[in-house]
């Protein structure tokens, strides 16, 4: 969260805010949701506290109420640092948008780094970087050993490390310059750095000095289309970023039937396997396997998934 969205600028509303959050923390929304309604008398145009009022409303079944919070939220926060568009679409009151803003999963995942690993490996039992590293292995008539791998969202470089003896050089992109950090201390990657994989390609980060175009032979993206919703801009990444022939491993959360994508009161995206198939034979990927699974839980419950190998022509 940006310094400015810490306080309110009024220690009274503040201060409300503090034994809001207090009350919502024991499982009293609907008290937490008045309290915030008084700091926010107090400071009308603090774009966190009418986000935080959204959250108590919603949780108290005030669906309608969460709804008008967040709408007050959009006009503060052009930017989009909290996410307000994604909350109403997941309440039914908005589109869903294409893909969430950049600096609200940047935000997002900043503040998540440190705890990230235990909460997925320890709480969630997510299973994507070694099951999908199986699938390049066990997948017919791909590469074994691979020149240049690119992991897309590399986060804490979960994927680095069980790919890493089968690539001669490997790179990891990230939104979050926070959880670059984090991949670094695996010391797996020859290169991490920042890269937004909503913007175009030049001014993505995946191109520039020593990163020449079609240099990568295999592209990994593991549990990074989740936060991307649309697909046509990142396979419009892939292109440039590809050698012929190269192999594109990700995994998505499995929407079922139908087409396109769908946005989850998770605020994560899950794409039907019609929709993923049809934007690979787009772009010029033939899919080599697909395999679904249970990629982490959620709520003590089963998340399904998909594993997609897809190739380029050689």
């Amino acid at each position: 969260m940006l310094p400015s969205q810490l306080s309110s600028g009024d220690v009274t509303a503040d201060r409300r805010a503090d034994y809001a959050k207090m009350l919502d923390e024991n499982g009293e929304p609907a008290s937490a949701a008045e309290l915030m309604e008084q700091a926010l008398e107090r400071a009308p145009a603090w774009a966190a506290g009418w986000f935080n009022l959204g959250v108590y409303r919603e949780k108290a079944g005030n669906v309608a109420g969460a709804a008008a919070a967040f709408e007050r939220v959009l006009p503060l926060d052009r930017d989009d640092l909290f996410g307000a568009p994604l909350m109403l679409a997941s309440l039914g009151s908005a589109a869903v948008p294409d893909h969430p803003s950049s600096l609200y999963v940047e935000r997002l995942f900043d503040d998540y780094a440190e705890r990230f690993e235990h909460a997925l490996l320890k709480k969630l039992a997510y299973s994507v970087p070694r099951k999908l590293a199986a699938l390049i292995t066990e997948t017919p008539g791909l590469p074994q050993h691979f020149r240049l791998a690119v992991d897309l969202g590399c986060g804490t470089g979960l994927l680095g490390p069980e790919i890493r003896s089968r690539t001669d050089r490997l790179e990891g992109f990230d939104l979050s310059a926070n959880m670059l950090a984090k991949a670094a201390e695996k010391q797996a990657y020859d290169l991490l750095a920042v890269a937004d994989l909503s913007r175009p390609a030049e001014r993505s980060g995946l191109f520039g000095p020593g990163m020449d175009e079609h240099r990568a032979d295999l592209v990994t993206a593991s549990d990074v289309l989740i936060y991307l919703g649309a697909l046509e801009n990142l396979f419009a990444l892939l292109q440039p970023l590809s050698a012929p022939g190269a192999v594109f491993a990700f995994s998505v959360e499995d929407a079922g039937e139908g087409t396109g994508f769908r946005l989850g009161r998770s605020l994560r995206y899950a794409h039907t396997p019609a929709y993923v198939c049809d934007v690979c034979a787009r772009f010029g990927f033939a899919i080599r396997a697909e395999v679904r699974t249970v990629i982490r839980l959620d709520a003590g419950l089963p998340v399904n998934g998909l594993l997609f190998i897809a190739q380029t022509a050689a």
